[in-house]
Order: C-alpha cells, then structure tokens, then sequence
C-alpha cells in the first residue's frame, strides 16, 4: 500500500487534490481511498487529506500516519505543523516552493533529512500561469506522477478531467502536463 498525506490551507484544493489522486488509482484498475481531516473549517487554516492507493483492497480506516509521500501545498506550514512525523525514511516530500532546501530550514526541521526524496516545484506559479488561479493541487498532482511513479499521467489527466468541467479541465490538464515535465527535466542526468 502506498499512503499520502497531503497538508495545505483551506482553499488551496486539499480535499479535492486526494480525491482526484484517488480517482487516478481508480483509472487505472486500483484501489483507493481519499478523506479530509478538517481543524477549522475556514478560509487559509490549515488543512491535511489522505490518499491511500494499493492493488487490493483497502480496510484502513484511520488518517494516515506513517505516510511514503508528503504533499506540502503551502510552505508556511513547514513552521507551524510538524509535517515530517511518520514519513518513511525514504519517502517522497513534494513541495510547493521556489526556495531552496537550505533556504527554507528543512534540513533543521525535517531532522535527518537525507535519506527523503525532495522535490521541490513552483506549483503556485504553474497554477496561475496556466489556470489563472493561485491553487496548487494540480501541479503537484503531476508532480506526484513525475516523482513516484505510483500512477501514470494520463490516469491524473483523466481524473482532472472527471473533476472540472471541460475549459477548466483543459487548463487544470495543462498546469499537471507542466508539471510533470518539471519534474522529470530535475531527474534528468547532467550531460558532461
């Protein structure tokens, strides 16, 4: 079983980026499960949605606390919630940011940070240039793809696709698309 959590603030597409993550797995012939876990329920507080995804059934019930991958909607968070707790020694850390790892502290924060997967992407930026819109699920959702490997793009596509109506989807397709060409530009080896 792989297990997400995603942490964000209200408004920045939480909920509905875990739903679409799951919708994904669903595309692709999987099992998943996707809930919110709301503190309050407002406007920019914080706000963290699990997704689950495995080939068999899945009987969890409980959030999600020792997850293989983080998603970090909003960087603000790094100082006010401890996001690290649980993440597998080696698990992926997707982050919405410009920043360095150094500039942002995460080597303080995240303890022994080393052995995590960082990947760090203007998710924010990707949104507003190709959506219009500062919300960062989409893009990070690509980059998840990008990242993982759990799941194809073409199933994140589908699944952005059977969330948005169809000129909205098609921008929400794009900022995934750039996304995920980010990411794998990143994980390109250097040419000599």
């Amino acid at each position: 079983m792989f297990q997400v959590r995603i942490h964000g603030r209200g408004g920045q597409g939480v909920v509905s980026g875990a739903e679409m993550l799951s919708v994904a797995a669903f595309v692709e012939g999987r099992h998943a499960q996707a809930f919110p876990s709301f503190g309050s329920e407002r406007m920019g507080a914080p706000v963290t949605a699990f997704c689950r995804i495995d080939d068999h059934e899945i009987r969890l019930r409980e959030p999600v606390l020792e997850p293989d991958a983080l998603i970090i909607q909003d960087p603000t968070l790094l100082h006010q919630v401890d996001l690290f707790n649980g993440l597998a020694a080696s698990g992926y850390v997707l982050l919405n940011s410009t920043r360095s790892l150094t500039d942002l502290g995460l080597f303080d924060l995240a303890g022994d940070a080393r052995g995590y997967r960082f990947t760090l992407l203007p998710a924010t930026e990707l949104a507003l240039k190709h959506v219009g819109r500062a919300v960062p699920n989409v893009p990070l959702l690509g980059a998840f793809a990008a990242a993982t490997g759990q799941l194809q793009l073409d199933s994140v596509i589908a699944a952005i696709r059977a969330k948005f109506s169809s000129a909205i989807a098609e921008k929400n397709v794009a900022a995934a698309r750039a996304a995920f060409a980010f990411v794998r530009k990143l994980r390109e080896p250097a040419h000599a």
